[in-house]
């Protein structure tokens, strides 16, 4: 089953029963991310519990839309400034990092920004005083660019995420990079069905740790079909390659 958004927190910000449950689905797979990358849980909690001093409780409502709707998941492949044009066919359009900038110079309004402030972190701080929501991330490596922009942002338009467990108004609704966290969002949210423009997990430029992040973009991807009984196109052609045995219960749990 999709990680489902029962409710919100309250004014005060604090964690509910869904977010609990919902974090006990995904805390398996999150260990074997921090165990395969060698990543830090302690720095991620501390980015997270700074996220929280300035974030505020967002409104769900405001993204009400999204369910039974058609969501775009932008990522920001080099050849997505060829195949931009195909977000019109959706009804929303979810953007990771850069692929924001691509849309919007192409003339299509984006719905919610995805990012960990690593790349474009002031077209961020431009959605949010426009009034577009931005989910903004917080994870070990990212503390300087939450102190630096952060303060920037119009935090009223800013829904807080971490990967580890939710404290106060910074919410997990699962993934890992920019671009699967928008997928994951878009199911939390009650998407009908999840269209990809822009990714391309061939891209030889990418390299290394970031070529091992993609990896797992499509693993989490692999598993997102899965539990929601949908076939994301982007994974044509390799999805019987992608190793999902990661998640406690999965039926494709094997170890």
């Amino acid at each position: 089953m999709p990680f489902r958004l029962i409710q919100k927190p309250d004014s005060c910000g604090a964690v509910l029963e869904a977010d609990v449950t919902r974090f006990e689905e995904w805390e398996p797979v999150y260990e074997r991310i921090l165990s395969d990358f060698g990543f830090d849980r302690d720095a991620d909690e501390r980015a997270r519990d700074l996220m929280a001093t300035y974030a505020e409780p967002f409104d769900h409502a405001r993204l009400s839309a999204v369910a039974g709707a058609t969501v775009t998941v932008v990522g920001a492949a080099p050849g997505l400034v060829d195949e931009v044009d195909r977000v019109a066919e959706s009804d929303l359009v979810f953007a990771a990092s850069t692929a924001a900038d691509v849309v919007r110079e192409a003339g299509y309004r984006v719905d919610l920004m995805v990012t960990d402030l690593d790349k474009n972190p002031a077209t961020a701080s431009a959605l949010t005083e426009a009034g577009t929501p931005v989910a903004a991330h917080a994870h070990g490596d990212n503390v300087a660019a939450i102190r630096e922009w952060l303060p920037r942002f119009d935090t009223g338009h800013v829904l807080a995420t971490t990967q580890a467990a939710p404290r106060g108004p910074v919410e997990n609704f699962g993934g890992f990079t920019d671009g699967d966290r928008a997928a994951f969002l878009a199911d939390a949210f009650g998407a009908e069905r999840l269209r990809f423009v822009g990714w391309d997990f061939d891209d030889a430029s990418v390299t290394g740790l970031k070529a091992k992040k993609l990896d797992w973009a499509a693993r989490l991807l692999a598993w997102l079909e899965r539990r929601r009984g949908e076939r994301f196109d982007v994974l044509d052609g390799r999805r019987d390659d992608l190793d999902v045995r990661f998640a406690t219960g999965s039926s494709e749990e094997t170890e």
